[in-house]
C-alpha cells in the first residue's frame, strides 16, 4: 500500500503542510501509525476526490493546461484484458483506458502516485470574455 509523508500529501492536495497536520489531528485524514507520520494513499486519494468536488469553477482565471498531470489513482476497473484508471490531479480527473497487463506492470492501485501524460494534436486555450 502506498503512503505519503505530510509534505508530499500537502503538495498533492495543493494545501500547506499545516493544513494536512490539522486534518490528521481532526481525524479527517488517517495516518499509518509510522514515525514520521504518513498518510495512506487510498485515504489521500479519497480526500483529493472530495476536494475536487468542492472546488469552485475557476472561470475567473486565465489558464493553459499542461500535458502532464501528476496525481493519485482514485479508481481502477480491471475487466479481462482491459482496464480503466482514474487519476485525480488537483481539480482535474484524468481517465485512461489501458491493458490490464499494463496496470499490473505499473503496479497501479488506488492511492498510488501516477502521472497522466496526454498527447493531443489539438490544444484549446480559453480566456474569460
Amino acid at each position: 500500500m502506498s503512503a505519503f509523508k505530510i509534505a508530499e500529501a500537502a503538495r498533492l492536495l495543493g494545501v500547506s503542510d499545516d493544513t494536512v497536520r490539522r486534518w490528521v489531528d481532526a481525524g479527517v485524514l488517517p495516518t499509518t501509525g509510522s514515525s514520521p507520520a504518513q498518510i495512506p494513499g487510498d485515504a489521500l486519494a479519497a480526500r483529493a476526490v472530495e476536494l475536487a468536488r468542492a472546488a469552485a469553477d475557476p472561470a475567473d482565471r486565465l489558464s493553459s493546461a499542461r500535458n502532464r498531470f501528476v496525481g493519485l489513482v482514485t479508481r481502477l476497473q480491471v475487466d479481462g484484458v482491459m482496464a480503466q484508471v482514474d487519476i485525480q490531479a488537483g481539480p482535474h480527473r484524468v481517465v485512461s483506458l489501458m491493458s490490464a497487463e499494463a496496470v499490473r506492470e505499473l503496479g497501479l492501485e488506488v492511492g498510488a502516485l501516477a502521472t497522466a501524460v496526454v498527447k493531443a494534436t489539438t490544444v484549446i486555450v480559453e480566456t474569460p470574455k
